[in-house]
């Protein structure tokens, strides 16, 4: 039997933050006009502004982006998949840019749960799978682990789901 780790305690936002235990869960979606970029070396591989953000107790926030706004052509199928108790069955995405392959580089959720079927055909990116995520030109740093592939920007505070020690939260 495992001991159950104790999370620290919950970081005070300051002004124009946000605390990822704040989020609800079940996690809630809601579509955002905020700037999502994704690079890979001089490759744009996403560049939108109408997104969903999905956000979840300990996480950081996940962007889901239209594949209309995707470079498509750069994406394949990748081999496996997940289920996530919420969202239901997702698969893995691969990229492939010149030499460069990234397997389940990103994950869709091809006939989510009712809640949210929002997020039909849109994909989400783990930021450390790429060269650069942006959010409104702030540059993203990758959720600990690679735990729900969660966006920490400045204006996200912890702790995060996915530190060390961490899994027991």
């Amino acid at each position: 039997m495992h001991a159950k780790t104790l999370r620290p305690m919950r970081q005070q936002p300051e002004p124009g933050q946000e605390s990822v235990w704040d989020y609800p869960r079940p996690p809630s979606i809601e579509p955002t006009l905020r700037h999502i970029q994704i690079f890979v070396g001089s490759e744009t591989i996403a560049d939108s502004r109408r997104t969903l953000r999905l956000t979840e107790t300990s996480h950081p926030p996940v962007y889901y982006i239209p594949p209309a706004d995707l470079r498509l052509d750069l994406l394949q199928p990748a081999v496996g998949y997940s289920y996530c108790e919420w969202k239901g069955e997702a698969i893995y995405h691969t990229l492939v840019v010149g030499d460069r392959r990234t397997d389940q580089v990103a994950w869709s959720y091809p006939q989510p749960a009712a809640p949210y079927a929002s997020l039909a055909g849109y994909l989400a990116f783990y930021p450390s799978k790429v060269d650069r995520c942006l959010v409104d030109g702030i540059e993203v740093v990758a959720q600990p682990g690679d735990f729900y592939g969660g966006w920490i920007t400045p204006e996200i505070v912890g702790p995060f789901k996915g530190d060390p020690g961490s899994w027991g939260w």
